[in-house]
């Protein structure tokens, strides 16, 4: 036992001595008063046996006769009688002397058992106080361990942070000689692409001079092969003759006494198509008026591309409430939507069932972004709960939650899928993923909110995102290094990317679509219409699956299509309010859309 230990102890047993000695000396002078009673009624008692002795010789004098004794024996009865009540007197004291001592008694016993009691309290502390030491003992020796162990570690990261120095240094010169290549480079394909230009309007030239040398021609000849009987798209047949009023090769003739038929007999005997038909007619010196009229007339008949989605095929309440993303999936006739409700639903349009195929949940927050796989596997979603989620399809569950981003999640896209991908947010970063380790493998900080992104082949070679700050981004993973930025007019709400992945559309919050031809990084046309407005600041716009037109919903409930070559074609009704996403069918000419008023709605061209 330690001497420490034996000093307290030795203070516990002397702080009780003092607590009983405080506690008996109430009691002390009620014990001296009993033993005084004691010894008073002992004497009492031998005084009463003196006086018995004497009061019974007085009885035998009487007996003998004699006044005097008598008079004595008065005096002493009364003193006896007085004796007597003395002696009661002191009895009744005695026995309540012995009740408090019997209350006292019961009082001791009670705090010994308290005693008693503290000592074995006392004991326990006393042990657990001891492991506490020892436990104290423990961390003090970890502590030396630990203040041992991060010395090493300062001194590890001062070696690692001159090391990072001198590859921070390293990065820099070759980001530098990365940043001259790529200017080179850069100028490199402007040239290629101006030349390319200048060997296109080339060949459009020669093939428009060739385009009226064979109209004038066909005119002449007297007999031509063009000359027999075409329906109209009325039902009514049309002829085609060599007459300059229907081909329109001399001088005189306008775009208004060309009709249908005749267009599309020319068109077919000189083996044109719909977008060399345009660029001759352009390059041959027609007016933007005349040439305006004519695609008009050859639009509302189908000659350019596929007929507009103008037909309703399927109607529905997507969600509980607002309704955020919809998606085609790249297989079969499936649509995925996802809704401010937190969930994500699948709906089989080739059924036509106005109930979801599947309901796929685990979001604690409204849905931002729906995305499929190229195989139409997995559903990949994004929320404002700042993760995003990958399902499967076959049995609806909930394989991969990516969590990691300080902000809510706005879009997601696979990249080197399955491997990984790419996710952009509020919180001002694209993170890249590992589904394999489910890990955040890389963080770009691009500085702003950003709202959507896309990538430019299956590899994932580069990223582009759209921002806030009214920039459009451009990453290149193998190297880790951005590429020059494009500045739009507004802050941006979405992009898509044509197949070949050489144009880009934006949709910008100053209610226009650019169009971006991604080997010059210039805009090359823009989409806009005195009524269209876009909704809100994710508003999603989309190409066709052959990037010949663009849609966009608006925030009357508008759908409005433009061609790439610029011009409107048609608008889509049916939303009551706000459409806030679009998405073409990869596989049929349909439009999905999704808006503000909960619905969903399919158009077909049939």
């Amino acid at each position: 036992m330690s001497t420490e230990e034996f000093v307290w102890r030795e203070l516990v047993v002397q702080r009780l001595r003092e607590r009983d000695r405080k506690e008996c000396q109430n009691f002390k002078e009620i014990i001296v008063q009993n033993n005084r009673l004691i010894d008073h009624v002992a004497q009492l008692k031998s005084d009463n046996l003196k006086l018995s002795v004497e009061n019974e010789q007085l009885r035998n004098a009487v007996s003998t006769g004699g006044t005097g004794p008598n008079v004595a024996m008065a005096t002493l009865e009364k003193k006896l009688l007085a004796q007597q009540e003395e002696l009661t007197d002191l009895h009744k004291r005695k026995g309540e002397h012995s009740q408090m001592i019997v209350d006292l008694n019961l009082k001791v016993e009670q705090q010994k058992k308290l005693l008693n009691e503290k000592e074995h309290s006392l004991y326990k502390l006393q042990t657990v106080n001891n492991s506490l030491r020892a436990e104290v003992q423990l961390f003090h020796s970890s502590l030396d361990e630990l203040k041992k162990l991060n010395t090493t570690l300062l001194d590890e990261h001062t070696a690692l942070q001159l090391a990072f120095s001198s590859l921070e240094d390293k990065m820099r010169h070759i980001q530098d000689e990365n940043r001259s290549l790529l200017d080179r480079l850069m100028r490199y394909k402007s040239k290629d692409a101006d030349k390319l230009n200048e060997e296109n309007e080339s060949i459009i030239r020669k093939r428009s001079a060739k385009l009226k040398r064979d109209l004038e021609d066909a005119v002449r000849e007297p007999n031509s092969a063009v000359n027999q009987s075409v329906p109209a798209a009325g039902g009514t047949p049309l002829h085609r003759n060599s007459s300059p009023a229907q081909f329109g090769g001399g001088a005189t003739v306008s775009d208004d006494e060309f009709d249908e038929a005749s267009i599309n007999g020319a068109m077919e005997a000189l083996g044109l198509d719909d977008e060399e038909y345009i660029n001759a007619r352009f390059t041959a010196g027609e007016t933007s008026h005349d040439l305006r009229r004519s695609i008009d007339t050859m639009k509302a008949a189908g000659y350019l591309g596929q007929p507009n989605p103008t037909n309703i095929l399927m109607k529905f309440e997507a969600h509980e409430n607002e309704s955020h993303a919809v998606r085609w999936s790249p297989v079969g006739r499936m649509v995925a939507t996802g809704g401010a409700d937190r969930k994500v639903k699948l709906w089989d349009i080739g059924k036509g069932a106005t109930e979801p195929r599947a309901v796929l949940s685990g979001s604690s927050a409204g849905i931002n972004s729906v995305d499929f796989d190229s195989t139409g596997s997995y559903v990949l979603g994004t929320s404002n709960d700042y993760g995003a989620r990958v399902w499967t399809v076959m049995d609806n569950r909930l394989r991969h939650t990516l969590t990691g981003h300080s902000g809510k999640v706005m879009t997601a896209k696979y990249v080197q899928e399955p491997i990984k991908v790419v996710t952009g947010s509020h919180d001002r970063t694209l993170k890249i993923w590992d589904l394999r380790s489910i890990a955040c493998i890389e963080t770009k900080f691009a500085g702003s909110s950003c709202n959507d992104l896309c990538t430019t082949d299956s590899l994932g070679s580069t990223i582009i995102s759209g921002h806030y700050d009214k920039k459009i981004r451009f990453w290149d993973i193998r190297t880790e290094k951005q590429a020059d930025d494009v500045l739009m007019p507004a802050k941006i709400t979405s992009l898509d990317l044509s197949k070949d992945c050489n144009y880009l559309i934006c949709s910008v919050r100053d209610d226009t679509i650019k169009l971006l031809d991604l080997r010059k990084n210039q805009v090359i046309s823009t989409f806009s219409n005195e009524n269209f407005k876009i909704s809100c600041d994710f508003a999603r716009a989309a190409f066709n699956s052959v990037a010949t037109k663009i849609a966009c919903g608006s925030a009357d409930g508008t759908i409005y299509i433009w061609n790439v070559n610029g011009f409107l074609e048609t608008t889509l009704k049916g939303h009551s309010s706000a459409v806030n996403a679009v998405s073409w069918s990869p596989n049929s000419n349909s439009l999905a859309s999704v808006g503000k008023s909960k619905r969903c709605i399919i158009y077909s061209d049939s």
